[in-house]
């Protein structure tokens, strides 16, 4: 039971770095002009991008975009 939950915990986080890595990418690398539509580096990111991975951080960019274009 112990290796079960040891394994979670470390796909979480593998998942979480992986995840605020390519939001450090995509904000300075990507959108170098657009600084109205970077995702910030926070807690609420970090919980996303562990938890649901990859398409957690196009939904946080999903979101971003989606009040930027003042649907919302």
């Amino acid at each position: 039971m112990k290796r079960k939950s040891t394994a979670i915990i470390l796909h979480f986080l593998i998942r979480a770095v992986l995840g605020m890595a390519l939001i450090f990418f995509i904000n300075n690398y990507i959108l170098l002009e657009e600084d109205s539509w970077q995702v910030g580096m926070n807690l609420l990111s970090f919980l996303t991008s562990g938890s649901l991975g990859i398409p957690g951080v196009c939904m946080l960019y999903g979101i971003i975009i989606y009040q930027n274009i003042g649907l919302i």
